[in-house]
Formats: C-alpha cells, sequence, structure tokens
C-alpha cells in the first residue's frame, strides 16, 4: 500500500493507522516534498513503489496519485482518494499561494510553518483550536521545510475532472463533513464521474481526516478494502 500525504505533511500524518493498515501489506510513504511538479511527484512514487499495489492520496496525494494512475493504470490496483478534488485552484487562491511562497522565499528569519489562521482552518470548527492537533500540524510543516513548502505552493495542479472516467480500478472517494477547504460537491464530482467508485463521509472532521478522526477513517479504508479484492 503507497500512502501519499498533503501539503507540508509527512509519515506522521498516518501515525494512528498505520497498526491496522499494515494488515494489507507493506505500507510504503511517498515523499512529495522534492519535486515542483504532479509529473516528476507521481514517477518518483512509482519508481519507490511495488509492482501492483494499492494507491492512498490524501489532498494534494489525490492529485498525484490520479497521476500515477495515468503514468501506469496497470500498476494501480485500488485508488482511495480522501479529502481532496479534481478541480484546479481558483484564480483568487492560485494568488494567495504565490504570494505567500514569494515571502517565504524572500524571509532571512526561521520557518516556522504555516500560519495559525491556515492551520485552525484545515481543521473542523471543533477542532480548530485544538492544541495537539495544531502542533502535530506544525511538527509536520517543520520537518518538511521552507524549501518544501514554496515547491508545494508554487505547484501547478490542473483540473482532471475530464479524465476521470479513464480510472478504470476501484476507488473509494472520502469526504469530511466538517471540511473547510474542500466541499463535499468536490467528492461527489469524483463519485459519479469515476466508474467503479465508492462514497463515504465522515463526520466530525475537517479536512485532516487522518488527524482528526483517525479511527472512523480506518475503519472505512478496512472495511472497503476487505470487500473489494485487489
Amino acid at each position: 500500500m503507497v500512502l501519499l500525504p498533503g501539503v507540508m505533511c509527512d509519515a506522521g500524518l498516518w501515525q494512528e493507522m498505520v497498526a491496522d493498515l499494515a494488515g494489507y501489506g507493506p505500507l510504503i510513504y511517498g515523499d512529495l516534498s522534492r519535486d515542483a511538479s504532479l509529473e516528476e511527484m507521481a514517477a518518483r512514487c512509482l519508481s519507490q513503489a511495488p509492482e501492483r499495489f494499492t494507491l492512498v492520496g490524501f489532498s494534494m496525494g489525490g492529485f498525484v496519485a490520479r497521476e500515477m494512475i495515468r503514468q501506469a493504470p496497470e500498476r494501480v490496483q485500488r485508488l482511495i482518494l480522501i479529502a481532496t478534488s479534481s478541480q484546479q485552484d481558483s484564480p483568487q487562491t492560485r494568488a494567495v499561494k504565490v504570494a505567500t511562497a514569494k515571502s517565504l522565499s524572500g524571509s532571512q528569519g526561521a520557518f516556522h510553518g504555516p500560519g495559525q489562521k491556515a492551520i485552525a482552518l484545515s481543521l473542523s470548527a471543533d477542532h480548530a483550536s485544538d492544541p495537539g492537533l495544531q502542533t502535530q500540524i506544525r511538527q509536520m510543516s517543520l520537518r518538511m521545510g521552507k524549501e518544501a513548502y514554496c515547491r508545494q505552493l508554487l505547484m501547478d495542479r490542473h483540473s482532471d475532472t475530464h479524465l476521470l472516467n479513464q480510472i478504470s480500478c476501484p476507488t473509494l472517494v472520502i469526504a469530511a463533513a466538517g471540511d473547510r477547504m474542500r466541499s463535499l460537491e468536490e467528492s461527489q464530482v469524483m463519485y459519479r464521474l469515476i466508474p467503479d467508485a465508492t462514497l463515504e463521509i465522515i463526520d466530525d472532521s475537517g479536512h485532516m481526516l487522518p488527524l482528526e478522526q483517525p479511527a472512523s477513517l480506518t475503519r472505512c479504508i478496512c472495511r472497503w478494502l476487505s470487500d473489494t479484492p485487489g
């Protein structure tokens, strides 16, 4: 099983889920910190993956996962997309990301990770002020570093909605009911357009599903894997 994280996340994203997911085979953590494009990220992850595997993509990792399928469709047995989208950034979102990256690149001070507002927005309204979750997110970003953050902010995410119908493997689309970064409609679009897709919605969580509701997310994934031959 290949696990792909989101922006400024590393293997720590999955730490509460590892014990259960490991029962479905060795876990391989995709490194999305070193490349500047989806295509390069996908190629690197494919070079480190086994010949056939289940692919899990969270947030930005969902974009990379679908690019991996485009590059090597015969290698992906099952696909799981968590809190992600097939839509490109709006011009406003793109402008904010570019401005943030330029500001960080020109800064000579220590890198402190995403701002407090950005971290809070990635969590549900109920979890936004949770100090433990805030610390986990910030620690991952500090391990990743400023250069990786800037690369990820500047990376183009082209819409691949028109290509979703080409995904032939069984696919599980998982959305968070309290996600303030990705809408339920974005998950529903993927569910409707991917031929062999299942949609699950997990309550009491914002965008950071693997951290906010790891037990519920793990149960959802394991149930689907058990019912879906690889």
